[in-house]
């Protein structure tokens, strides 16, 4: 009923049959409502429910409570019947917290999260996500080695196309914050936003048969005429 609701776009109701009706299913249901729930926090913006529901779920697997103490279940993705091991599934709900940690604006804490989930179960997704968090803490250049590393290949899922276009947004937003890179680590230079646009700009520009330069550099030899005054 409750994933029902979901598709009919009744979330806050969905949630609100679980919490009342869930005391009559059996405990073998217990894992799936909970991951419905999540599933609905997440969709109505129940930032902190969710990440409560995560933490409890991460308790049942350290104590061995989760997939009625074994260590792999079936599942469904996508209508097909999958086996989904105890690793997998702790990197999943990992991941989500790290997510929900994302969508609080808490970075650093979703930065812990996701290498942890990581260590556990590598996959592409979760390595975007953890660029993701280093670019907004201003730490480009292990953003940028992260996204290399999919972009190499090096987890799974790099090769899917969602995966590959993310990557290269990613990537154009490192552009945008990071200097150009023949002018990162020279000791002693200071350049002004305007003057290091100028030079970007002159670098990437196409080469026309007419001379144009760029403002800033009229400003410059517009200064040096009058010091030849």
């Amino acid at each position: 009923m409750a994933v029902v609701m979901k598709q009919l776009d009744r979330s806050e109701e969905a949630i609100e049959a679980i919490k009342s009706f869930r005391s009559f299913c059996s405990k073998q249901a217990q894992e799936s409502l909970d991951n419905v729930l999540i599933d609905l926090f997440k969709k109505c913006g129940k930032v902190d429910d969710q990440i409560m529901l995560l933490k409890q779920k991460l308790r049942q697997i350290h104590e061995g409570k989760l997939f009625n103490g074994k260590p792999i279940k079936t599942a469904r993705s996508h209508g097909k019947k999958i086996q989904v091991t105890l690793t997998q599934e702790t990197s999943r709900v990992l991941g989500n917290l790290g997510w929900a940690y994302m969508q609080k604006g808490n970075f650093m804490a979703a930065e812990v999260v996701y290498k942890k989930a990581q260590m556990i179960y590598a996959d592409s997704n979760k390595a975007c996500n953890l660029a993701q968090c280093l670019i907004k803490q201003a730490r480009y250049d292990e953003a940028r080695y992260i996204l290399e590393d999919i972009w190499r290949g090096k987890y799974i899922g790099a090769n899917d196309t969602k995966t590959k276009n993310r990557v290269e947004e990613l990537l154009l937003e490192l552009d945008s914050k990071q200097p150009p890179p023949f002018l990162q680590n020279i000791p002693g230079l200071d350049l002004d936003d305007d003057f290091a646009n100028g030079l970007e700009q002159l670098i990437h520009e196409p080469v026309r048969p007419k001379s144009r330069r760029l403002p800033i550099f009229e400003e410059i030899s517009t200064f040096r005429d009058q010091l030849a005054c």
